[in-house]
């Protein structure tokens, strides 16, 4: 099944293999003529450089600021074409998916997800790295 955000990204769940273990899109599909757009990994940092030591905070800020960078180069969620995910705690899903489902609705972009041992600072718990066309 085929779901278009806009003319320049596609998302795809094939019929012929499993749904989503997940609230994300098996194949992002971008238009040929498409400008990429590769973001640093957000981290959970919020506007006064404070990086707090809840995990669901870290979540709740990283998912903002990946709103204010996508507006930065004036695109929008529906042009995110992959997210990749490292965390070093378990995720909260329930508190994950609220958020996400807010900014990417029913039609996510493409999703990976990994849980490592650390991330470039101490303090952080999650980082979201984005790639988005436009």
């Amino acid at each position: 099944m085929m779901i278009s955000n806009n003319n320049v990204v596609q998302r795809y769940n094939p019929e012929q293999i499993a749904k989503p273990v997940g609230n994300y899109s098996h194949v992002t599909k971008i238009n040929r003529n498409a400008e990429w757009y590769v973001f640093s990994g957000q981290i959970g940092i919020d506007q006064s450089n404070q990086i707090p030591t809840d995990f669901n905070e870290q979540v709740t800020n990283t998912m903002s600021n990946i709103v204010k960078i996508l507006a930065s180069q004036n695109l929008t969620p529906d042009q995110v074409v992959k997210i990749n995910i490292w965390a070093t705690e378990t995720i909260d899903w329930n508190h994950f998916y609220e958020i996400w489902e807010r900014i990417f609705g029913t039609t996510p972009p493409s999703m990976t997800i990994a849980y490592v041992k650390g991330l470039g600072l101490p303090e952080l718990k999650i980082e979201l790295d984005v790639w988005a066309a436009g």
